[in-house]
């Protein structure tokens, strides 16, 4: 498992190769490929929770990790598949992997409240911790995290910014950071270089989108 495994196509869409196919919000995926082991959701707004590109992607065998909130509308809407469904804070395993969940919320910002139960996540993959944040600010939770590889929203609106982002990484220290987030419905393409600039040398940058 190695930066290069990993892939961003937009927002949070985010697409992992290492053996298994693993994708998180699934979002204008342009081909049908029917490839998905794993699809992780980390909370139901439009642009991670997509229902037609997870269409594009689902196979038989599919396993889907939500939100407990998301439960009925996965069961509702896709033919196939089965599903773990999470709470913040918590450790799961399936049959490939462990992974924990991190709650994921504004601080003061009404878009993603802490009662709704959303979550990022950490997977474990060769013995590589990976963390998503998902659609959060820098939270006391988010700052605990320990990790290898972060991936984390930058483009402010309804996630912290780039200034706070490049603040979380820099305390939780991890080996690689890509951000994400910015640059299409919110942040500006120049997002990514501006965080890449405040983020400490020790920590490798990787500009995906």
């Amino acid at each position: 498992m190695n930066i290069s495994d990993i892939t961003v196509n937009t927002q949070n869409s985010i697409r992992i190769d290492c053996g298994k196919i693993i994708y998180i919000d699934p979002l204008d995926i342009s081909e049908s490929r029917h490839d998905a082991d794993y699809i992780f959701i980390t909370h139901d707004h439009y642009d991670h929770y997509s229902v037609k590109d997870i269409h594009k992607i689902l196979d038989h065998k599919t396993v889907f990790i939500i939100p407990e909130a998301l439960e009925m509308s996965v069961r509702r809407n896709t033919p196939v598949g089965s599903q773990i469904c999470v709470k913040p804070g918590q450790v799961y395993e399936t049959a490939d992997f462990t992974f924990e969940t991190v709650p994921a919320y504004n601080k003061l910002k009404p878009f993603h409240t802490k009662k709704s139960g959303w979550v990022g996540y950490v997977i474990t993959l060769d013995g590589k911790r990976i963390y998503i944040a998902g659609d959060t600010d820098a939270t006391k939770e988010a700052e605990k995290v320990k990790c290898d590889i972060a991936l984390v929203p930058i483009g402010g609106t309804f996630t912290m910014d780039y200034k706070d982002a490049a603040k979380l990484v820099n305390k939780i220290r991890p080996e690689y950071v890509v951000p994400t987030h910015y640059g299409s419905l919110v942040g500006n393409p120049s997002d990514g270089e501006n965080f890449k600039t405040l983020v400490d040398e020790e920590i490798k940058v990787v500009i995906k989108l």
